[in-house]
C-alpha cells in the first residue's frame, strides 16, 4: 500500500455507531484512512455514485431499506471500489446473501474491534488492488497477437487468451478445463513429449510444431514454454506462447525452391558446358570419319555414333535452355496458329480414346516468342497430358487474353502486372502427388518408368517460358487431373485494354459477401470491391459465412465463395445459404475445380464461376453481369 490515505465512507443511520468507529480508526496501526459519516440510504447512494472513496463500511439495517439492497444496487451501477458490510447479530443468512452479492467481506458488530475492523478494510484494499493487476495484465495478454494459454502439468487449459481464439478456433469458454490433446493433435506427439521433458529439466522449451486448428487447417507455430509455480491453485504449470508462422514458412519453401532449381541449374549449366566439349568433337570426327571410311563395318557403326552424339547435344540443348532459356529468333506471333497446328498433331498421333477441344478468342493478342521452342512447350505439356490419361480422356487447350492488374499480382508471387496471353492446358488424368508437385520442374525429375522419359521435358517448358518472361501456374488434384498454366506477355495490346480499363463497372454500395480460407484472398477481394463503391464482409469459412449470412441476409446482395475450404468446402456452403435464402445470387470461385464439381455448383443455381488468381476487372465484370441476372 503506499501513504496516500484510503478514503472510507461509513454508512450508517447511529450516530453512536459512527462516533465508536471513529475512534477505532484512531487506534489503527498500519492503515492510514479519512473516514466520511452519511446515515441514510438515499445519501449513501448518492456519495458512491461519485466514486470518490476507496472502501464502503455498510450497516445492514439502514431505516426502511438495508445494506444488502445498497451493496446489490452500487454493484450493479458499476461501484468497483470493496464493499465491507456490518451486521447487528450475525446473521448467517445475511452474510451469505452478502458475499454472494459482492461484498469484500462481513463483520458482526458485537465482536467488532479496531485491529479486525483494520485488518479488514486493508486486506480488501489489496485484494482490490490485486484483482485490478490481474485484470490489466490480462487485458495486456488479450490485445497480443501471440497466442498465450497456460497449462498444468496434466494438459488442461487454465488461460487462454483472444489471440488464441483467433488462431485455433476454440472460444476459451471451450478450451478452458479442456486438454490441448483434445482440441488440436501434434503432428509429432515425441516432439511434444521431448518437450515437456526439456521443460521439467531446464523451465523452458522452445521449438516450431505442427498443429491444426479446430477446422482442420494445419499450422506452423514457433512455441515458447515456460515452467510457472504457482498459477492459481495449481502448484506448477506452464506458460505457452505461440506465434503463427505458418505463411512465412510457406514463404521461406517458395524461397528454397526457387535457390534450389537455380543451384541445380547452375550446377546443369557447367555440365551441359563441358558435355558439349566433348560432343563437339566426337560428332564431328564421326561425320568426318562416315565420308572417308566405307568398309561396312564403318557404315554400320558410325552412323549409330552420330545418332547417339546428336542425341547427347539434345539434352544439352534442353538443359541450357532450363538453365538461362534459349532466345532464339523472336518474331511477332499469333498463337492461334500454334494451337490449331497442336490440335491437329494430337488427332493424327494421340490414341483414339484421347478426345482435344479448344477455345480461341477471335481477338486473341500476340506475343515475342520462338515459334520452334513454343511450340515445343505446347507439344511437351500435352504429351504429359496423354500420359496421365492411359484410359483415355479430354485434354482441353483454352487461350484467352489476360490484363494482369495489381489484384492479381498480390495473389500470386511470380506475376507481373500487365498485359498477357494465358494459355491452359487440361486434363483429366491420374493428378500430381501432393509431396512431389514443388519438385516436377527440377532437371532430371521423373515420375515415368525408367526408358521412358528424361525428366527434362518441364524444366526446359519452364526454361523457354521465363526466356521469353512469363511464367506458369500448376494446379493438381490427384485422380481427378491437373492443369497447367501458361503466362506470357503480350504485345501493341495497350490501347485495346485502356478502352476496358475506363470502363470497370462499379457498385452502388451493395454489400457483398467474400468466403475464402486464404487471408490475402479475402483482403485483396475486399480492398478490390471497396475501391469500387461496394461495400464488403468476409468469413474465413463456410461455417463462419453462414452465420454472417443469416445475420445480415437482408443486406448481403451477393455472395462470393471460393469451392475448396476445410471444415466445410463450397458445394455444402452454396447448400446451405440457398436452404436460408433460394434467391441468393452467388458467385463461385476457385483455383481449379472439377467439371464435376463445377456443374453440380450450376446445377445447385450458382450464378458464375471465377477462376483464381483474378483480376478486379474480372471480378467486377462478373459481379455487374451476375447483378443483372
Amino acid at each position: 500500500m503506499d501513504n496516500s490515505p484510503i478514503k472510507v465512507l461509513f454508512i450508517d443511520d447511529d450516530e453512536d455507531d459512527y462516533i465508536l468507529t471513529r475512534y477505532w480508526f484512531n487506534e489503527f496501526q498500519v492503515a492510514n484512512c479519512e473516514l466520511e459519516w452519511v446515515n441514510n440510504y438515499e445519501a449513501a447512494r448518492n456519495a458512491i455514485a461519485r466514486y470518490q472513496h476507496d472502501i464502503y463500511l455498510v450497516d445492514y439495517r439502514l431505516g426502511p431499506h438495508n445494506g444488502l439492497e445498497l451493496l446489490r444496487e452500487a454493484i450493479a451501477n458499476g461501484c468497483c471500489s470493496p464493499i465491507i458490510l456490518l451486521t447487528g447479530q450475525g446473521d448467517w443468512e445475511i452474510d451469505i446473501e452478502a458475499m454472494k452479492a459482492g461484498a469484500a467481506d462481513y463483520l458482526e458488530k458485537s465482536q467488532l474491534t479496531a485491529p479486525l475492523l483494520e485488518r479488514s478494510i486493508r486486506y480488501a484494499i489489496e485484494r482490490k488492488q490485486t484483482e485490478q493487476k490481474i485484470r490489466e495484465q490480462a487485458a495486456l495478454l488479450d490485445v497480443a497477437t501471440d497466442a498465450i494459454f497456460v497449462c498444468d502439468l496434466d494438459d488442461k487449459i487454465l488461460f487462454w487468451n483472444k489471440a488464441a481464439e483467433s488462431l485455433y478456433g476454440w472460444k476459451k469458454e471451450e478450451a478452458i478445463n479442456n486438454k490441448t490433446r483434445v482440441l488440436w493433435h501434434e503432428k509429432k506427439p515425441s516432439q511434444v513429449q521431448e518437450a515437456l521433458s526439456i521443460l521439467m529439466k531446464n523451465g523452458s522449451w522452445e521449438g516450431e510444431l505442427q498443429q491444426k486448428t479446430k477446422l482442420g487447417k494445419e499450422i506452423i507455430v514457433e512455441s515458447r514454454w515456460t515452467l510457472v509455480h504457482e498459477f492459481g491453485n495449481k502448484s506448477q504449470s506452464f506458460l505457452v506462447v505461440n506465434t503463427d508462422i505458418t505463411q512465412k514458412k510457406q514463404l521461406e519453401a517458395q524461397f528454397l525452391r526457387a535457390q534450389r532449381l537455380e543451384s541445380i541449374g547452375t550446377l546443369a549449366s557447367g555440365i551441359a558446358h563441358d558435355l558439349n566439349n566433348v560432343l563437339a568433337p566426337i560428332l564431328m570426327t564421326a561425320q568426318l570419319l562416315e565420308a572417308q571410311l566405307h568398309d561396312e563395318r564403318s557404315r554400320r557403326l558410325l552412323p549409330i555414333l552420330i545418332t547417339n552424339a546428336k542425341r547427347g547435344a539434345n539434352l544439352v540443348k534442353q538443359v541450357l535452355s532450363f538453365t538461362r532459356g534459349l532466345e532464339g529468333d523472336r518474331t511477332i506471333l499469333q498463337l492461334k496458329h500454334l494451337i490449331i497446328e497442336i490440335q491437329q498433331i494430337i488427332k493424327e498421333t494421340f490414341p483414339k480414346s484421347i478426345e482435344v477441344s479448344t477455345h480461341i478468342p477471335q481477338n486473341l493478342w500476340t506475343v515475342s516468342g520462338d515459334a520452334t521452342q513454343l511450340h515445343q512447350v505446347l507439344m511437351n505439356l500435352c504429351v504429359n497430358a496423354r500420359d496421365a490419361m492411359p484410359n483415355g480422356g479430354n485434354l482441353k487447350i483454352l487461350a484467352e487474353n489476360l490484363l494482369i492488374d495489381e489484384n492479381y499480382a498480390k495473389m500470386h508471387i511470380d506475376a507481373k502486372v500487365g498485359h498477357h496471353i494465358v494459355i491452359t492446358i487440361s486434363d483429366g488424368g491420374i493428378g500430381i502427388q501432393r509431396e512431389i508437385l514443388d519438385r516436377i520442374f527440377e532437371p532430371f525429375f521423373t515420375t515415368k518408368e525408367l526408358g521412358k522419359g528424361t525428366g527434362l521435358g518441364l524444366s526446359t517448358v519452364l526454361g523457354i517460358i521465363k526466356s521469353h518472361g512469363g511464367f506458369i501456374d500448376v494446379y493438381s488434384e490427384q485422380g481427378k487431373g491437373s492443369q497447367f498454366k501458361v503466362y506470357l506477355p503480350a504485345q501493341d495490346a495497350r490501347e485495346t485494354i485502356e478502352e476496358q480499363e475506363q470502363g470497370l463497372p462499379s457498385g452502388q454500395g451493395e454489400l457483398i459477401l467474400v468466403v475464402d480460407d486464404e487471408a490475402a484472398i479475402r483482403d485483396v477481394t475486399k480492398t478490390s470491391l471497396e475501391s469500387h463503391n461496394y461495400k464488403a464482409i468476409t468469413a474465413s469459412d463456410g461455417i463462419e459465412a453462414i452465420a454472417l449470412y443469416a445475420e445480415h441476409q437482408d443486406e448481403i446482395s451477393l455472395v462470393l465463395t471460393d469451392m475448396v475450404m476445410p471444415s466445410m468446402d463450397g458445394i455444402t456452403t452454396i447448400r446451405t445459404l440457398r436452404k436460408i435464402n433460394p434467391d441468393v445470387k452467388i458467385i463461385a470461385v476457385s483455383g481449379l475445380s472439377s467439371s464435376d464439381k463445377v456443374n453440380t455448383a450450376y446445377d445447385m443455381g450458382i450464378k458464375a464461376f471465377l477462376c483464381k488468381p483474378y483480376t478486379a476487372s474480372q471480378l467486377l465484370q462478373t459481379i455487374s453481369t451476375v447483378k443483372k441476372s
